[in-house]
């Protein structure tokens, strides 16, 4: 087989779960969708994110909410029995709601980092108090 046909069949194949970089991130395209009734210009849409309940709800909920962009974020769990989580998220039109949903999804991820770090050194160091120095 030539090298030209090789290339073909390689550029005419889709990747694979199995085909990603080990070193790059794993994503699960179908973690989140947006739920019909999004505004047109962006800046109101409603996300469904499944697996998840009130942990990872109220949390974002709040890091989204300190975005100065955003208007309105509610989120509700649709049902006890179903393991979905459905947000709302509406922003002024500077940024669409897809932007703020990442914005929120990106800092929660930068604080649980930086709460881990702290949580390690103070481990590190043995420093289990609960008292201010």
């Amino acid at each position: 087989m030539s090298e030209d046909i090789r290339m073909e069949e390689t550029e005419n194949t889709a990747l694979t779960h199995d085909d990603q970089l080990e070193d790059g991130p794993e994503y699960d395209l179908n973690k989140i969708k947006i739920l019909p009734g999004a505004s047109e210009d962006g800046t109101s849409a409603s996300f469904q994110i499944v697996e998840e309940d009130h942990t990872l709800g109220n949390a974002l909920r709040y890091i989204i909410m300190k975005n100065p962009e955003v208007e309105f974020v509610g989120y509700s769990i649709p049902h006890p029995s179903e393991n979905k989580l459905n947000f709302r998220i509406q922003t002024y039109g500077n940024i669409t709601a897809v932007e703020a949903l990442h914005q929120g999804l990106d800092n929660l991820s930068e604080l649980c980092e930086v709460i881990e770090d702290k949580f390690d050194e103070a481990v590190k160091k043995r420093d289990y108090s609960t008292k201010e120095p």
